[in-house]
């Protein structure tokens, strides 16, 4: 059986600017057992040090005096010893053009200030999940799927493709934008659908309607990963036929579960 991580054995490495704010998150952090964190005023010298010695996961706010914070998660994703490392943003921003890079960057969680211990208990859960291995059983039926993966986020579509990797999946298709992926489907049979909502060419939804009515493979699963939040238009995708949706600030461990539930 895999060994679970406790929260008391996280190494963390803290991106904050404001005193006051770091002085929080650290006694926050310390009430749930985590007491190996290194705290930086700025993501320069916050990046030297993940590089020296690289955390379990990385905290950090929106916006630092040498870079924002979509600018350091963008930083580690370029370099091959970073780019899976797990990034919680801490921010009181909810615009979501501001918050979208962040979460297409493939952030393990967005904690919204104010927030509370339990909120940080639940992104640190989060952090437990990508580091913790799948189970052998799991590993093996995980290891036989074909996944189509659709999205016009390059960035993001690595992401999810480490994500499913390390879940075992080892067969993996990917488009950029509806159309592309239904010239996958035309051709090659796939046992489950993972596409964004917003692309150019062909939306998610008009993918999702696509399949249910026109393919030939009209009963693949299908999950839609995406950070919209109009409620008309996820209703309208789940009219569509989609299997589940899942927001794009989620663990490894949500997307395994979400995916065991629609194959099923």
């Amino acid at each position: 059986m895999t060994m679970h991580m406790a929260l008391e054995d996280l190494h963390l490495l803290l991106v904050e600017a404001s005193n006051a704010q770091a002085q929080l998150v650290l006694r926050m952090l310390a009430e749930l057992g985590v007491n190996r964190v290194e705290h930086y005023t700025q993501a320069g010298e916050a990046l030297a040090a993940m590089r020296k010695a690289r955390p379990d996961a990385v905290i950090s706010s929106l916006y630092l005096p040498d870079m924002q914070g979509t600018d350091l998660v963008r930083a580690m994703r370029d370099e091959e010893d970073l780019e899976r490392l797990p990034f919680v943003l801490i921010s009181s921003e909810t615009r979501p053009q501001v918050l979208e890079p962040v979460r297409q960057s493939g952030a393990c969680c967005i904690v919204t200030k104010p927030f509370t211990r339990d909120q940080l208990a639940r992104a640190l859960h989060a952090v437990i999940d990508l580091l913790t291995p799948p189970e052998a059983l799991e590993l093996a039926e995980m290891e036989t799927l074909r996944v189509l993966l659709v999205d016009d986020s390059a960035l993001s579509r690595r992401h999810i493709r480490h994500m499913l990797e390390e879940m075992g999946i080892e067969h993996i298709l990917e488009a950029d934008n509806g159309k592309a992926a239904l010239a996958h489907l035309a051709d090659t049979m796939v046992d489950l659908v993972l596409t964004d909502y917003n692309m150019p060419e062909m939306d998610g939804r008009t993918l999702v309607e696509y399949i249910r009515n026109q393919s030939w493979q009209a009963s693949a699963p299908i999950l839609m990963i995406t950070s919209e939040h109009d409620e008309n238009r996820l209703a309208a995708v789940e009219k569509a036929g989609v299997s589940a949706i899942c927001d794009k600030s989620f663990g490894v461990g949500d997307l395994r579960k979400i995916i065991a539930n629609a194959l099923r």
